[in-house]
C-alpha cells in the first residue's frame, strides 16, 4: 500500500507550501486544510527536514492588522517555517482599494537552495511557473511530488507542472487525510481571510495552463 504522498522513511524530505494556491484549491473543493494533521502524518512517514509555508500578507494601514495573522502565527508556533511578504496596495479602474502579492520567487529560490540536501520535495501548488524550478531540482537527483487538484472548477493544477512532477496527487483524493472536519473552509474575521486571498491571487491564476 502506497504511503501518504509516497513518502519514504529513509528519505530526507521537505514540504514547500504555496499558501494562497493551496488555500484556493482546498476552498474550491469545499474543505479546509488541517495543518496539524498534515505535519504529524509527514513526520511519522519520512525524515521531514522542513515544512515551509509561503504567503503574501496584507496589513491594514488603518488597523495595523492582517486577517491572515492568526493563521500565520499558529503555523509559525507549530512546526512550520514561515516566509511572508507584504502585499502592494493599489486602486483599480473602479476606484476600489485592492492588494496584490506573490511569494513565488522566494519559494523557487528556497527550493533550489535546499534541494542538494534532500531526497524528496513535496510542492503544494498548481502554479505552472514552478515547472522550471522542479526540472532543475530533478536534475540534482531529487524526487518531486506535486499536490494540487484538477477536480475543482476551474482546475487548479497546470498541465505542464503535472507532467514535470515525478508524482502528482490530487488534493480531492487527500481530503480524508488532510481535510479539517466540520464542513467548508474555515472563515475568520467576517470572511476577510477569503477576501485577502482572492485579492492576492488575482495575478497568480491568470496564467495557469
Amino acid at each position: 500500500m502506497t504511503k501518504f504522498l509516497g513518502l519514504r522513511e529513509s528519505e530526507k524530505t521537505a514540504f514547500f507550501i504555496d499558501g494562497a494556491n493551496l488555500y484556493k484549491a482546498a476552498r474550491n473543493l469545499g474543505f479546509d486544510i488541517d495543518y496539524k494533521s498534515l505535519l504529524a502524518t509527514a513526520q511519522d512517514a519520512c525524515m521531514l527536514v522542513r515544512a515551509s509555508y509561503y504567503t503574501a500578507m496584507q496589513e491594514d494601514r488603518d488597523q495595523d492588522y492582517s486577517p491572515l495573522r492568526p493563521l500565520v502565527d499558529w503555523l509559525d508556533y507549530n512546526g512550520y517555517s514561515m516566509v511572508t511578504k507584504q502585499t502592494r496596495e493599489f486602486t483599480d479602474s473602479q476606484g476600489r482599494k485592492r492588494f496584490k502579492g506573490s511569494t513565488d520567487i522566494e519559494l523557487a529560490t528556497d527550493l533550489l537552495l535546499l534541494a542538494p540536501k534532500l531526497d524528496h520535495i513535496v510542492l503544494f501548488s498548481g502554479n505552472g511557473d514552478f515547472r522550471r524550478a522542479i526540472e532543475a531540482v530533478q536534475a540534482m537527483g531529487v524526487r518531486v511530488t506535486v499536490v494540487s487538484t484538477v477536480k475543482s472548477s476551474p482546475p487548479m493544477a497546470s498541465d505542464e507542472l503535472r507532467r514535470q512532477a515525478d508524482t502528482f496527487f490530487d488534493l480531492a483524493d487527500l481530503e480524508k487525510d488532510v481535510g479539517r472536519s466540520g464542513g467548508p473552509a474555515r472563515r475568520t474575521r467576517d470572511d476577510d481571510l477569503d477576501d485577502d486571498y482572492d485579492d492576492d491571487l488575482e495575478d497568480e491564476f491568470e496564467e495557469i495552463d
